[in-house]
């Protein structure tokens, strides 16, 4: 048995910076056929309702291109077609070139649900979702509050959404609906034949090929990767098929077993790559010095075990842990500087202010007066992006940034 190639924490965090679109200039126009091709080398984006400076995806977008305009995504969702909103591990927007192998994500996502609502079944609900589907297809478009009580019972998971809000999201889930528009960030909903493109509704895939594009695609997006670790990245086939995967194209030459050195020195761990490892790490281009912040929800830090182990950075979205317990801001952005992550910020937009609450620097990271100008400049590109007027900083961010 040969020796596994180890890899060290510098290339393993260029690589997966370059396998997260994080090491193209961020200057360069970004045209929509541009921003499509960005989006299907991520797989796809998050979308969150959370907006403190911006929305999650377009804080994704923005921190690969400085040029990104949010209407172009929503051209490219809503007239163009080219993405469709639906599930991974979460909300997200997807290169409708993928569409086909959702169809096999549909078929287990109604087996999951059905079986749900078997236990908290409540009387009348085969025809309350017969009759939504009937309501959607003779008015066309329609939001969760054209229909029913308008009223959630309780915070106990969509289930206790009022019936006809459950029968939507049933009925998006296992794709007889799609998403065709967001008003305000409130879905509207009609039938899939009048949102996704004929010729990708015309396209079928086997459940072999749609295993093995799944586990292939998760591994080019993450450079290197556990079997676990490929089956989480779409959350579309089982940790046994992934291994079964991972062992076929071991056995085939198609993949080798790496060792992945961690940053704080401890024991390398065991991943899968591609054969072609050697050359991609030999050409990997240097990722931009600029100073760069996160959304909570990039897809750099998305697997928190991973971002700890490559760079040295434990995260935590605090947006649930009460004021008092929190150890940094309700929603602190990291902040990425090169292929190092320095520290996080926690800010907000406050009507045309971009106000900084606060910063905190990871251990061992001096605010020189570099860094600081870059850091400035960073506030903003995002007071321009998100079209405020003035960056305000508070008593605590002031002492940071102007020592």
């Amino acid at each position: 048995m040969s020796t596994p190639l180890v890899i060290s924490n510098r290339d393993a965090r260029q690589l997966f910076l370059e396998r997260q679109g994080l090491s193209a200039p961020p200057r360069v126009k970004l045209t929509d056929a541009g921003l499509l091709a960005l989006i299907e080398g991520l797989g796809f984006v998050q979308v969150d309702s959370i907006k403190t400076v911006a929305r999650a995806h377009d804080m994704i977008l923005f921190a690969r291109n400085q040029t990104y305009k949010p209407q172009q995504l929503v051209r490219l969702l809503e007239d163009e077609r080219s993405l469709f909103e639906h599930w991974t591990h979460d909300a997200a927007v997807i290169p409708t070139a993928f569409y086909p192998y959702w169809r096999h994500r549909f078929a287990r996502e109604e087996a999951l649900l059905l079986e749900r609502w078997r236990k908290w079944r409540r009387p009348g609900f085969e025809e309350i979702f017969a009759a939504v589907l009937d309501r959607v297809a003779g008015d066309g478009p329609t939001l969760s509050r054209d229909l029913g009580e308008k009223i959630k019972k309780s915070a106990g998971g969509w289930w206790d959404w009022h019936p006809e809000k459950t029968a939507l999201e049933f009925h998006w889930r296992t794709g007889a609906l799609s998403i065709c528009r967001r008003q305000g960030f409130q879905k509207v909903y009609d039938l899939t034949a009048n949102v996704v493109p004929e010729a990708a509704l015309g396209e079928t895939v086997s459940h072999i090929e749609y295993v093995d594009w799944a586990c292939r695609s998760a591994l080019e997006r993450l450079g290197t990767a556990t079997s676990g670790e490929i089956a989480a990245f779409w959350d579309h086939v089982t940790p046994k098929e992934a291994a079964a995967w991972c062992a076929a194209e071991r056995d085939a030459g198609r993949a080798v077993e790496v060792l992945i050195e961690t940053v704080d020195g401890s024991k390398p761990r065991k991943a899968l790559a591609p054969a072609s490892l050697a050359d991609t790490l030999a050409a990997l281009p240097e990722p931009p010095a600029r100073v760069r912040f996160l959304s909570p929800f990039d897809p750099l830090i998305r697997d928190r075990k991973r971002c700890l182990r490559l760079f040295g950075f434990d995260y935590r979205i605090e947006v649930f842990v009460p004021a008092a317990k929190r150890r940094y801001g309700y929603y602190a952005f990291p902040i990425l500087e090169g292929a190092r992550l320095i520290g996080r910020i926690d800010m907000k937009r406050d009507g045309e202010t971009l106000s900084v609450i606060n910063l905190w620097p990871e251990p061992g990271v001096r605010m020189g007066a570099g860094r600081l100008e870059a850091i400035d400049a960073e506030l903003e590109r995002h007071r321009r992006f998100i079209g405020a007027e003035r960056v305000v900083l508070s008593e605590a961010a002031d002492r940071i940034l102007n020592p």
